[in-house]
């Protein structure tokens, strides 16, 4: 038989007084509400500042690390932060092409006397396609699609010449291959002179296409042998030979126009 036992409560004094009945109780202290930091549009800290008013504020702010941090009004004028197409390049120039340095050295080619060097010095293939497309284009209106084969004699034409000269020169040879390439491409134009004259040639004048041939395959082998001399070193001396592997090369070219 079991006996219930009655327990008495825990009673702590408080303040001195010993006969107190009151049970001391547990507070804790109220912590006010506080409201979260607010948080970053950013990710990273030293690039927290407000986009909005950006353009209201001064050309720089301050950062966080003691430097300073540009506004999107201090670019672009401050009209908006777009930026002035005015400072641009043209876009011929940005893709490397040169009308007025085409147009100098064509120029200086229609004078087989009188070639200017100099501007030939800085080498590209701008022109050189440019009269490849011209001369495609009038052997075309001549009935011949020769798109492949004139692009095939050309790139073998300069790998061509450029064998032969530095075979010549030996180690003082300084010819390379896109010099070459840009050198027979420009040298290219009497032939295209004589691609166009032929186009008014009657079909029985077989003599008078002969002779023309001639006179333009001696033209290019002329413009095209000073320039390799003159532009590059150890040329001098076998001009002959380098004379002889042009007139090879543009009387290739003269045969596609006559048959």
């Amino acid at each position: 038989m079991t006996k219930d036992f009655a327990v008495p409560p825990v009673v702590f004094p408080t303040g001195g007084s010993s006969g107190g009945a009151n049970v001391q109780q547990r507070r804790f202290s109220a912590i006010p509400f506080q409201q979260p930091p607010p948080q970053s549009s950013s990710q990273i800290p030293f690039l927290s500042f407000n986009m909005g008013s950006a353009a209201a504020s001064s050309a720089t702010t301050a950062g966080p690390f003691g430097g300073t941090i540009a506004s999107s009004s201090s670019f672009g004028g401050g009209g908006g932060g777009s930026p002035s197409f005015e400072d641009e390049e043209p876009l011929l120039d940005e893709l490397g092409i040169h009308p007025d340095q085409i147009w100098k050295k064509t120029r200086s080619i229609l004078n087989p006397f009188r070639i200017n060097q100099t501007v030939h010095k800085d080498s590209d293939l701008s022109g050189p396609i440019f009269l490849y497309l011209a001369l495609c284009l009038f052997q075309l209106l001549a009935g011949k699609i020769q798109f492949g084969v004139i692009l095939g004699w050309i790139v073998v034409s300069s790998i061509f010449l450029y064998v032969v000269f530095n075979m010549l020169a030996g180690r003082n040879g300084n010819l390379n291959l896109h010099t070459c390439t840009s050198l027979v491409g420009y040298c290219l134009l009497p032939v295209v002179v004589l691609s166009a004259v032929s186009l008014f040639v009657p079909q029985g004048a077989g003599p008078v296409k002969y002779v023309l041939a001639g006179v333009f395959v001696l033209w290019s082998t002329r413009a095209c042998s000073t320039l390799v001399v003159s532009l590059a070193d150890g040329g001098e001396e076998h001009r002959g030979l380098i004379a002889y592997a042009c007139f090879l090369i543009y009387t290739l070219f003269s045969l596609l126009v006559i048959f």
